[in-house]
């Protein structure tokens, strides 16, 4: 016991508890646990999409690619190629699976090619249903697809119809940020011209992409400004390169022309910065989204098939208790009368 007058400390500053430190230990153990992230990247051959890949996370994840001969196309079908690779940035682990898709839209008949990816998204998200219903759900891996960057030919004139139909069977199982590849191929006004092509036609075939979510009012005005130039450029017109030139002495990636060169990074020639950026910012909102959204979309959907509802469930049983109960009264019933009967036949005598 203290001795009287004696004080006891409990903090060095009054109505301070200590919970404002929470962030910072979920951002500790987040550090360490690290990220996990799984970016499906959906196009045609030839317009760029392991270019792309390669210089957004600076890293070489198809080394060996094998790229097979008109011949071979004809019959292709659609192949699904999934390449992990732990990046560390800072002290940041992020586990990356960038999934490919060779072969899309490269047969004569493209009519059922992304069947393929639809069974292949499914597929993650009934992995992960019955992960997260067995008895060790500490270390669940996830594999579900949270972006797909859909990659549009600058050489059409909009949306192709295997581009509308893709992105009408994915919309409700996958965020889709549409990427126009190639835009060296464009002038500026070709460039706004397609982009607004695209748009208008998403719009009109009632497509739905990722939507940035809007800055909240307590952000400050370079983020806020940053979503607003990040959501005027949907569409992103992109360029990708993993050559290095040097330019006024300074190495830059880009592409040599004989009239100049092209910088990937530069925000003036192309989108790939805001792509980049949106990618980064937004990760952990594609996530969400991917969980709140398209996987219980998906699993309400699975859990109706496999069986009734919670409420049709509920009355069954209440059901079941009532039948039983009439049946146990009516048991009742006989036996009082059995009794009765039995009761008034030594006085009949």
């Amino acid at each position: 016991m203290s001795q009287a007058g004696e004080k006891v400390k409990f903090s060095d500053s009054a109505g301070y508890v200590g919970f404002a430190n929470l962030p910072n230990q979920v951002h500790r153990k987040s550090v360490k646990k690290g990220f996990e992230f799984t970016l499906m990247v959906v196009g045609e051959s030839g317009l760029g999409k392991s270019t792309l890949i390669n210089s957004l996370f600076l890293t070489d994840l198809y080394p060996e690619r094998y790229i097979p001969g008109a011949a071979e196309k004809i019959e292709r079908t659609v192949q699904i190629e999934a390449s992990t690779v732990e990046i560390e940035e800072r002290g940041v682990k992020l586990r990356l699976t960038v999934v490919d898709t060779p072969g899309y839209g490269d047969a004569i008949n493209s009519q059922d090619c992304f069947k393929t990816i639809i069974h292949y998204i499914d597929n993650q998200f009934e992995r992960y249903l019955h992960d997260e219903s067995g008895l060790n759900r500490r270390h669940i891996v996830d594999n579900r697809v949270h972006c797909c960057f859909y990659f549009i030919s600058p050489f059409g004139h909009g949306l192709k119809p295997l581009d509308v139909e893709f992105m009408k069977a994915l919309h409700g199982k996958v965020n889709i940020v549409p990427v126009i590849a190639k835009a060296d191929t464009l002038t500026l006004k070709e460039r706004e011209r397609l982009k607004r092509r695209v748009l208008d036609e998403i719009s009109e075939h009632g497509i739905r992409i990722y939507q940035l979510p809007d800055a909240d009012s307590d952000e400050d005005e370079e983020f806020k400004e940053q979503t607003r130039i990040l959501k005027a450029s949907i569409p992103f017109a992109v360029i990708g390169s993993n050559q290095l030139i040097e330019v006024k002495g300074k190495k830059i990636r880009g592409r040599l022309y004989p009239w100049g060169v092209v910088e990937v990074e530069n925000p003036e020639h192309n989108d790939f910065l805001k792509l980049r950026t949106m990618l980064v910012t937004h990760m952990q909102d594609l996530q969400e989204v991917t969980q709140d959204l398209h996987y219980e979309s998906f699993r309400s959907e699975r859990l109706k098939r496999t069986g009734k509802p919670v409420e049709e469930e509920v009355v069954d049983k209440d059901r079941i208790l009532q039948q039983k109960e009439a049946e146990l009264r009516r048991m009742q019933e006989m036996i009082a009368r059995m009794q009765a009967q039995m009761r008034m036949k030594p006085g009949d005598e």
